[in-house]
């Protein structure tokens, strides 16, 4: 869950794309379905290894996307109460996203950050960090946006990369085929920093893009590894 970009189009319509980077190790992910869970219908990739996610869309008109780390990167414990993929779900499912959010309990829960979007209305765009201690929610403006892992690159490769972006952004239109593009070859060549990861025991092993027009979203996934790509289109 290493690098993600937002995209507004028009309207309430939007397209979002992560790349998602972790051990290759770790047990493969299940392409995007939908699912009814406690009477919600939700459309994810669902993780291998706890059941959760790390993007999804569900019928409430909301996405939320899940990078690891907070601000700033920090020393993992050997074991926490609650997988992140699961706090993921139970955000989708909520009635209230704003009551969810201050509500559910992170104690003991890794630190994260969740980028969310909401088009229950208008269009609506937050940034969700859990620093260990302290929830820190803030509402973003409507602009273009990338976002990567603090748990994978320290500040100034950051800023790196939204250098990548921004020059991205003045030579590009805003479609799924350009964007993905820029997921798949944006960097310097050294792949340790590229959006396109690889360090050897970990890397990207997925790419996933929700792109949202009228009523309708299509969920394009690509396993990597492998060259496998699916596509969902569904209304929400």
């Amino acid at each position: 869950m290493c690098t993600v970009t937002f995209l507004p189009l028009t309207g309430n319509d939007f397209i979002f794309t992560s790349n998602r980077d972790i051990p290759y190790e770790r047990k493969k992910a299940a392409i995007p379905k939908q699912y009814e869970e406690d009477g919600v219908t939700l459309v994810y990739p669902k993780d291998g290894k706890a059941g959760g996610t790390w993007i999804g869309t569900s019928e409430k008109q909301r996405l939320l996307c899940l990078l690891n780390g907070g601000f700033v990167n920090h020393v993992p414990l050997e074991s926490y109460v609650r997988s992140r993929g699961l706090i993921v779900k139970e955000l989708l499912k909520a009635d209230d996203l704003m009551t969810a959010v201050n509500g559910i309990d992170l104690n003991g829960v890794e630190q994260f950050t969740i980028v969310i979007v909401d088009w229950l209305k208008d269009l609506k765009l937050y940034e969700f960090v859990w620093d260990g201690s302290v929830k820190h929610v803030t509402a973003l403006p409507l602009e273009p946006r990338i976002w990567s892992s603090s748990t994978l690159y320290e500040p100034a490769i950051k800023q790196l990369r939204k250098d990548w972006f921004k020059a991205w952004l003045s030579a590009n239109t805003f479609d799924v085929g350009s964007i993905l593009r820029f997921h798949h070859t944006a960097g310097i060549g050294d792949p340790t920093i590229d959006v396109m990861m690889d360090r050897i025991t970990g890397g990207t092993v997925s790419i996933s893009c929700v792109e949202k027009r009228g009523a309708q979203l299509v969920f394009s996934y690509e396993d990597v590894t492998n060259g496998q790509k699916s596509q969902l289109t569904y209304t929400s």
